[in-house]
């Protein structure tokens, strides 16, 4: 009996259904399914304070801001006068502006919503919001944090080219300005703050659900801060140290020497 186009068409689909066509999935990499992150670099309190000293007075709180208050760089591109609040020693982080490849500033909300959060000045970072407010932040309440020598609103890659060259000078290369921030995570923890602090601290949303309606304390907020400003008193302390005793050595020698 002869077979039919369709018979032959019902007889091949019927054997398409019982048997796969390939015995494994050729798009499959071993590996592939898993997500793993690079750890990223992390600098010390002495390289931070280097690298500030190196990008000069217009930018270095921008460097302590990103270290020891762990900012993303969007989120510092927004920081206006009226987010400092110096009496009660909180920034306020409202808003956020990327640069977009354009050169345009795209502002708008944080990253997430636990991105818009009010943040604890660590005290020995006081002095240094006083002093930058008082002669590079614009005028007027709403007058930007950081902005460039003419007064707009930083650029990227005139930032970049001055940060590269500081990195460079410490032998950092590969240190992106954004690692500060990582940095600024890793003191946090090191502090001992729990989990749900260190996520209000560094403005994530938690992977779990239960924690979103928790909220991190005040007394907690204020014991990272004051964590962080400690340990950068101390290696401050150190370096002045260092200071005093090699300017009385060479006095010393010139003493000797007349």
């Amino acid at each position: 009996m002869a077979l039919t186009c369709a018979d032959t068409s019902a007889t091949s689909l019927s054997d398409t259904q019982r048997r796969p066509l390939l015995s494994t999935d050729p798009c499959r990499i071993k590996g592939g399914g898993k997500e793993k992150a690079a750890e990223r670099p992390h600098a010390t309190i002495e390289q931070v304070l280097q690298l500030a000293e190196l990008m000069g007075p217009r930018w270095q709180l921008m460097v302590f801001v990103a270290a020891f208050m762990a900012l993303r760089p969007e989120e510092q591109a927004e920081l206006r006068r009226r987010d400092v609040d110096l009496d009660k020693g909180i920034v306020w982080i409202r808003r956020a502006a990327p640069e977009l490849c354009t050169g345009e500033r795209a502002v708008g909300d944080p990253k997430s919503d636990a991105g818009k959060r009010a943040l604890r000045i660590p005290t020995e970072l006081l002095p240094e919001f006083e002093r930058h407010l008082r002669w590079y932040a614009q005028d007027g309440e709403d007058g930007l944090l950081f902005v460039g020598e003419r007064g707009a609103p930083f650029r990227r890659s005139t930032f970049g080219r001055k940060w590269r060259k500081a990195r460079a000078k410490l032998g950092m290369d590969g240190f992106r300005f954004y690692d500060l921030r990582h940095t600024g995570n890793v003191l946090a923890a090191n502090t001992g703050a729990s989990l749900r602090d260190l996520m209000a601290f560094m403005g994530h949303n938690s992977p779990r659900a239960a924690l979103i309606y928790q909220h991190s304390t005040e007394e907690q907020q204020t014991k990272i801060s004051n964590g962080i400003s400690a340990a950068v008193v101390d290696i401050r302390s150190a370096r002045r140290k260092r200071t005093t005793g090699d300017r009385e050595a060479h006095e010393t020698l010139w003493e000797e020497a007349e």
